[in-house]
């Protein structure tokens, strides 16, 4: 008969052999899962996600396993757990609102982290075409940003905000410089004007400041021409030109008589201007009034402001549309001389309106 020592003996050491198994086996899930989580990328190409205010973690984790990009959705909804997102709540459970681009080198916990922590990514803000009226800056800049129109509206129309920028609601868009600028998704109104504020400041180098003393010019009012220039033309290569007819006008005392601040008085809503439009009561219309109007009425850009300061040569006081409809101006010196090319560009107009009217 075997001895009961021994074989009480013997299993305990199963049992302990049992136990240490089941420890290492444990242990080495737990390592594991921690080595999957950490170190492991979990993510088979790039996805950008916005996270919208009142989005919960689940709501983000929901959207990275629909992408089909999750190599292993347990071991992200594990990291998420690890971070406290999940279970997520409605208010949001700690995923931060923002613009964030998962990697295909990235791992469960970084993209978890990377939620908690609000370590977003750049967005690039475009600021680029016509800009002629509050209501198209804050709509290209709700469009591309979390902010609403409204917002972006309000801080154009704020006076305290723009003072600290050197600048009024009235002639505010001189401080905006059409460009493409970096910025967080996330970003307020003051972010936006101190990126605007940066590229202005970076544009009046002292070479620059020094030509525009050579006009006689303030730095605001070569924005207030350039602004005139950029809404005569959208074909840059002419603005020195059309710069230098304005600056002959300017220097020689007579009215500008631009066409873009008579359009400006009617908020750009007219689609021809005519002689009785030019009678219009504001310090803006440029056919009664000498001089500079009070305020750039666009935003000028840097081509219309470096062809202000680089003005074409030459003793040009007149120009008028192509007749060839492209783009481009006739200049002249004299009156005679510009009102021949008015007829031959109304000529041309009048024959393309009734070969039109043919069809």
């Amino acid at each position: 008969m075997k001895n009961p020592k021994k074989r009480t003996l013997r299993n305990l050491c199963i049992v302990i052999a049992v136990i240490m198994i089941a420890a290492i086996a444990v242990c080495a899930t737990v390592y594991g899962r921690k080595y999957v989580d950490h170190r492991m990328p979990n993510f088979t190409s790039a996805m950008e996600i916005y996270v919208y205010p009142g989005m919960t973690a689940d709501d983000v984790v929901s959207e990275l396993l629909d992408s089909g990009i999750v190599a292993r959705p347990r071991s992200l909804r594990r990291a998420f757990r690890e971070e406290g997102l999940l279970p997520a709540v409605q208010d949001g459970a700690g995923a931060q609102p923002g613009h964030y681009t998962i990697t295909a080198t990235n791992t469960s916990i970084y993209a978890a982290r990377m939620l908690k922590g609000g370590w977003q990514t750049p967005v690039n803000l475009v600021l680029s075409g016509a800009i002629r009226l509050r209501s198209q800056i804050a709509s290209k800049i709700s469009r591309q940003m979390l902010m609403d129109s409204l917002t972006v509206m309000n801080a154009l129309n704020d006076s305290a905000l723009l003072s600290r920028y050197g600048f009024t609601p009235e002639n505010v868009f001189g401080l905006i410089i059409p460009d493409t600028y970096q910025v967080y998704w996330t970003d307020s109104m003051e972010s936006v004007l101190d990126k605007q504020k940066a590229a202005l400041d970076a544009f009046w180098t002292p070479e620059n400041i020094a030509k525009a003393k050579a006009q006689g010019l303030t730095p605001q009012e070569v924005a207030i021409l350039a602004s005139i220039v950029r809404g005569e033309s959208n074909y840059v290569p002419e603005y020195p030109k059309i710069a230098g007819v304005y600056l002959n006008r300017f220097h020689r005392g007579m009215k500008l008589q631009a066409d873009p601040t008579i359009a400006f008085c009617y908020n750009y809503t007219l689609n021809r201007i005519l002689k009785k439009h030019l009678a219009v009561d504001s310090p803006y219309n440029t056919y009664r009034h000498e001089g500079l109007p009070p305020a750039p009425i666009y935003a000028p850009g840097r081509d219309a402001m470096n062809a202000v300061l680089n003005p074409a040569g030459g003793d040009y006081l007149f120009f008028c549309a192509s007749p060839d409809f492209n783009g481009s101006h006739l200049f002249a010196e004299t009156y005679q001389e510009h009102l021949k090319n008015a007829r031959a560009f109304q000529r041309a107009l009048n024959a393309r309106l009734a070969a039109k009217n043919k069809k």
